[in-house]
């Protein structure tokens, strides 16, 4: 019951995604001139439709994708001679179409997280709660400092008593500085300094105030575990979902970051976890391993999904709801960016790339969390939807400019049959790719 369940969230949201991008397509061939003979949710067999105005709006089989089917749009039913061809349209008017998809799903996930600012904005307690620190990790400019876990900030730079929030501000406008610090350290007050570093070129974040050190207290209890990924050092010592991790070793962890370092500094060592399941304590053994995160490095782990901070609830005036609907799709477009440079340069693994199944399990964690988590995924999946669409490999959107940009250059239309060959070899990759990508996905499902 619950499969059937999850198929029908995943059919749901992704059909959402598809409708979006295609009506992009559709709404400006329309414009510019152009027939639509098809208009589908899914591929292959049409189940059921309607048709209207010489479009056949149709439901496919496969609901893993879509398409909008433009009069003359493959090579051998083409007739550039006919007004309402898409051949016939001039090729500035062909690159609208073809970005018209992934402009819609951008547009989709801005106008998600909007609505999510506006209407349900969360900030993280910690942010403006006392700045407590949760672990140091060994060998930063903190830990020179003699700061240690537990210890509180009482000064920063020129505040008093200063909220994370308020050290993430100083931080920011004082990047690759010394900063004056005082903190209380076993009920005494200890001063020192402290510079954090970042590169010039990229945006300053915690992390920046993480690598040198300082790891906040992000939640008064321990860490939950939301899920658990098959054939991990997590699953292999038999943690579970909703177990709350109390302590590993010596170390009690208030957030991931904190485990995080606290594995790296261990350097895979096996480790003793204090575990609380029903409410009842139990210990297990994990020995964790270097595995990978799209967008993050490689680096020692357990392998489990967490439940965030615990946070409180804004909501934002529509001008800083704007602002932050733009620097949050800016920061996620970022990260697929770098993923997607990671990929070509082998530095992240296809292996971390999730598919249908894998995108059906965070729907469904997600739904379970709430409709507001919900739409944030759902504003990621279209992100990624539109950049992905963007790659210049045919058959994708990308794959059409990259022609439509070649031929302007040429002044010429490439070779019928070579296009022809080209899309065919790249749509055998494609399929070939996306059967790997669920089998991999697959292989990381939880059999018990």
């Amino acid at each position: 019951m619950h499969l059937l369940l999850v198929i029908i969230e995943f059919a749901i949201v992704l059909g959402i995604m598809v409708l979006v991008h295609e009506l992009g397509h559709f709404i400006v061939g329309k414009l510019c001139g152009v027939r639509v003979e098809t208009f589908s949710i899914g591929f292959g067999t049409r189940l059921f439709g309607f048709q209207h105005n010489g479009t056949d709006y149709r439901i496919s089989l496969l609901p893993l994708g879509g398409y909008v089917k433009f009069a003359g749009e493959y090579g051998a039913e083409a007739d550039a001679t006919a007004p309402d061809d898409l051949n016939a349209q001039p090729r500035w008017q062909r690159v609208l179409i073809a970005l018209a998809g992934p402009f819609a799903n951008f547009l989709l996930a801005f106008f998600l997280l909007f609505l999510v600012a506006h209407y349900h904005h969360e900030v993280e307690q910690y942010l403006t709660g006392p700045a407590v620190v949760d672990y140091v990790p060994q060998n930063t400019p903190a830990a020179a400092d003699g700061l240690t876990a537990g210890d509180t900030i009482t000064r920063f730079n020129k505040v008093n008593h200063p909220t994370w929030e308020q050290i993430i501000d100083e931080s920011a406008l004082n990047l690759n500085r010394a900063l004056p610090m005082e903190f209380t350290h076993n009920g005494q007050t200890v001063s020192g300094s402290i510079t954090i570093t970042a590169d010039p070129v990229t945006d300053f974040s915690e992390d920046n105030l993480m690598a040198a050190g300082l790891i906040p207290r992000m939640d008064p209890g321990p860490i939950t575990v939301l899920s658990v990924s098959a054939n991990t050092p997590a699953d292999r010592a038999g943690l579970k979902s909703n177990d709350q991790l109390v302590r590993i070793n010596n170390l009690t962890p208030h957030s991931v970051y904190a485990l995080l370092a606290y594995l790296k500094d261990s350097k895979g060592q096996p480790a003793s976890l204090g575990i609380l399941r029903n409410g009842q304590p139990l210990t297990l053994t994990a020995i964790p391993e270097k595995m990978e995160s799209p967008g993050a490095e490689t680096q020692y782990r357990l392998g489990f999904t967490y439940r965030p901070p615990t946070a409180a609830v804004q909501q934002l005036p529509i001008g800083a709801a704007l602002v932050q609907a733009y620097q949050d799709n800016r920061k996620g477009s970022k990260l697929i960016l770098r993923v997607l440079h990671g990929l070509f340069t082998r530095h992240v693994s296809v292996k971390q790339m999730s598919g249908p199944v894998g995108i059906a399990q965070q729907i469904d964690i997600a739904t379970q969390m709430g409709i507001w988590p919900l739409i944030e995924l759902m504003s990621v999946i279209s992100l990624n939807l539109g950049i992905f669409n963007l790659l210049p490999v045919p058959p994708l959107d990308g794959g059409m400019i990259f022609f439509l940009v070649i031929e302007s250059i040429m002044r010429r239309d490439v070779n019928q049959q070579v296009k022809e060959l080209i899309y065919q070899v790249a749509f055998v990759c494609i399929i070939l790719f996306a059967f790997f990508v669920l089998f991999n996905d697959i292989t990381k499902l939880h059999l018990h």
